[in-house]
């Protein structure tokens, strides 16, 4: 099951195709196309006979219909993916799209990223493939406001990286201070889901601090509603995890009705209920 580092690092790209390029021709000087023209492709290949195999991006240079070059896109959080399947993805690639291919492995773990970043013995005679692989050691530290203002997809990914840097998270929020809200929220949320426990801290620390000489109405009303959000979110599992451990049998229905409830009373309501409730119509049904 794909974890939410690992989504949202799939969604910026998604959103943002033009920072895979930049990735591969600025931090990795690998050569693509010149052109400007990107966009997203359908990401599951068959061949028959074959298994469908389906990298989690996959990104055309050039015109569609005879594209220049394709960029697959892997977001690794362990070691635990056959090196030999991004040979494959590669092969797949080039026989249904027929140009040249560049796989990225993407890795928010250094060690991840020295893992993937070793040539692969495809097992095919003279076939020696070799993954491009970007970690925490090819992202830069952005430390300046107007650089990450400038590239706040690239922000984000050094937030992730090297976000213990205190700097590195006071310049991010300064950029988002000059975004507009729709772009400060969704590029808040990509740091957020993507670092980890300690950086997510920092992150809070900064936005929220009132003494913050960048904060803005936008920090203080998201992050009131995210803190809200993950009283709800703690709430509902409580209530869940109290309802299982009477033994009630919960439907998906019931279980989607409780963890998208964002009442924190009404939670709060039902958490009581779970505990003495005959039947799961009683923790609802009561007034």
């Amino acid at each position: 099951m794909p974890s939410p580092p690992h989504d949202a690092l799939v969604q910026l790209f998604s959103d943002r195709p033009e920072l895979v390029t930049e990735i591969l021709r600025d931090l990795l000087h690998v050569e693509l196309p010149a052109t400007s023209i990107i966009q997203e492709e359908e990401r599951t290949f068959n061949t028959r006979i074959s298994d469908d195999i389906e990298p989690d991006l996959v990104f055309t240079l050039g015109p569609r219909q005879s594209p220049l070059h394709a960029i697959i896109v892997e977001v690794q959080q362990d070691n635990k993916k056959e090196a030999r399947q991004l040979a494959r993805y590669a092969a797949a690639a080039w026989l249904l799209l027929k140009c040249d291919v560049t796989v990225l492995v993407v890795c928010p773990n250094q060690s991840d990223a020295d893992h993937y970043a070793k040539p692969v013995e495809s097992g095919l005679n003279g076939y020696r493939f070799q993954p491009r692989v970007v970690g925490p050691r090819d992202i830069p530290a952005i430390i300046d406001p107007q650089e990450a203002a400038a590239d706040l997809p690239l922000a984000v990914m050094s937030v992730m990286t090297q976000g213990r840097d205190r700097k590195v998270v006071e310049a991010f929020a300064a950029a988002l201070n000059r975004a507009s809200d729709e772009h400060a929220t969704k590029y808040y949320e990509y740091a957020y889901s993507m670092s980890g426990h300690e950086i997510r801290q920092l992150l809070e620390e900064i936005m929220a601090s009132t003494a913050w000489p960048v904060y803005s109405p936008f920090a203080r009303e998201h992050f009131g509603r995210g803190r809200e959000e993950g009283k709800a979110e703690e709430a509902a599992k409580s209530v869940l995890l109290v309802l299982g451990a009477r033994g009630f049998d919960i439907s998906d229905d019931i279980r989607t009705m409780i963890t998208t409830c964002t009442d924190l009373a009404q939670l709060h309501t039902w958490l009581i209920r779970a505990a003495t409730a005959d039947t799961l119509q009683d923790l609802f049904s009561r007034t």
